[in-house]
């Protein structure tokens, strides 16, 4: 056996890629990384090919898993498909409480193109192991992978090969993958090829070595919190393919950790107790009085709102104070009306925009801006024309040999209310 050989037998991680039509049978073990490929080449069989003889068949063939009666895969194990063209993988670690039951997992397959379906299950042996759970254990964060990189066979061995000559256990297992998005990780931006990044957990039988113990040297913890790369003496060891974030590196004793197990009730023998027959209620129902009911609803806040009236009218009416108040209102409204009325019958001149204008040349009466209809009431109650006696000659025609007339404008005062009068004075040349 060669030394890749001894390798994979050494991680014990089941790969298995389906080769026949039938119910499938796979015998993981607890503990263990578990990795079942569903190829797209094999479930091509199953749907028609292209309606053209010799054209390649390139069909888009998306995968369902779920558990056999139920609509979700079991709780360990996990799926993913990253494009209709790519094949799909079922991965996760088998816990220690199923072994010895067959998990029968159903797997159907969607062609994109001819919309037909095809169904087989795998059925999951979860076997026992030695020595399990491995004592060390340590999770690393490599930050150029993504999930489905990592689950391949070769890139995995590489991986543990590399943990091997660091670590140096005589037992050496790949415990669990998890993609950095299942952890709260985000998307990666889409430039410069960058990763999601995945979490591999591996265990082995030895304690951890100096090259791991490194990270929790103060230097290193004292980087990690700022932000900066530690320095480990084994990082180049991985840097050649893996580019591990040794700031989230994870080492971990699982006998130094006391396991904490949840107290639970104890459980009864599941037989409801003897109580006796069920006796319904008598089909003759009692009578039931609402007078309480309505004078507590109606009846009371009735006559609250009459004693606060009667209240109310007595202050209003009765009263000194309210006698005032009614009287000092009905004198307002009283005034009002009467200021309107007089506001509409009120003798004031027509302002200057609304006298009669004269044409300066041939003295004939032009009508004034506003009609007749205006409205005395929006007028201004105070005129500001100036007592001044501002004249402005205006010259009239008249026939040729007779005496030259001037009309002018005298601005007058009548009880206070400036006036426009026309003058005319004749005057001999």
């Amino acid at each position: 056996m060669d030394s890749l050989g001894l390798l994979v037998w050494l991680t014990a991680v089941v790969t298995i890629l389906s080769r026949s039509h039938a119910d499938r049978n796979v015998y993981p073990s607890a503990g263990v990384l578990f990795v079942h490929v569903l190829e797209r080449e094999y479930f091509k069989g199953e749907f028609p090919p292209y309606p053209k003889p010799g054209d390649a068949s390139n069909d888009p063939i998306t995968f369902n898993t779920n558990l056999m009666g139920y609509p979700d895969r079991p709780g360990w194990l996990r799926y993913i498909q990253r494009t209709p063209h790519s094949d799909g993988v079922l991965y996760g670690s088998p816990p220690w409480e199923h072994v010895g039951r067959p998990t029968v997992v159903e797997i159907t397959a969607y062609n994109r193109r001819t919309f037909e379906t095809a169904r087989h299950n795998l059925i999951i042996n979860i076997m026992s192991t030695e020595d399990f759970p491995l004592q060390y254990q340590a999770e690393f964060f490599i930050k150029n992978m993504n999930v489905e990189e990592m689950l391949a066979s070769e890139v995995l061995g590489d991986f543990l090969g590399a943990v091997k000559n660091v670590w140096q256990p005589e037992r050496l297992n790949a415990i669990n993958i998890t993609s950095a998005l299942d952890r709260g990780g985000r998307v990666p931006l889409p430039i410069n090829d960058l990763k999601e990044g995945v979490y591999v957990m591996v265990g082995a039988d030895v304690p951890f070595s100096s090259c791991l113990r490194e990270v929790e040297s103060p230097q290193n913890q004292l980087r990690c919190s700022q932000e900066m790369e530690p320095v480990i003496t084994c990082d180049k060891k991985f840097r050649a393919q893996f580019h591990i974030d040794w700031c989230k590196i994870s080492l971990v004793d699982i006998k130094r950790v006391a396991p904490v197990v949840p107290e639970r009730s104890p459980m009864g023998p599941g037989v409801l107790p003897d109580i006796g027959e069920y006796n319904p209620p008598s089909e003759s129902l009692k009578s039931r009085d609402y007078f309480a009911d309505f004078l507590i609803t109606l009846a009371v806040p009735s006559a609250v709102a009459l004693v606060l009236f009667i209240i109310l009218g007595y202050s209003m009416c009765c009263r000194r104070e309210g006698v005032i108040q009614l009287v000092h209102h009905s004198s307002i409204q009283k005034s009002t009306k009467e200021l309107r009325s007089m506001s509409k019958n009120r003798e004031i001149s027509w302002p200057l925009s609304t006298l009669p204008v004269f044409h300066p040349v041939s003295g004939e009466v032009v009508p004034p801006i506003h009609p007749d209809s205006y409205e005395t009431t929006s007028m201004p109650l105070m005129q500001t024309q100036t007592n001044l006696q501002n004249q402005m000659q205006i010259p009239q025609q008249q026939p040729p040999g007779d005496n030259y007339c001037m009309s002018t404008f005298r601005r007058l005062e009548v009880n206070g209310i400036p006036e426009e009068r026309k003058v005319a004075e004749a005057l001999d040349l």
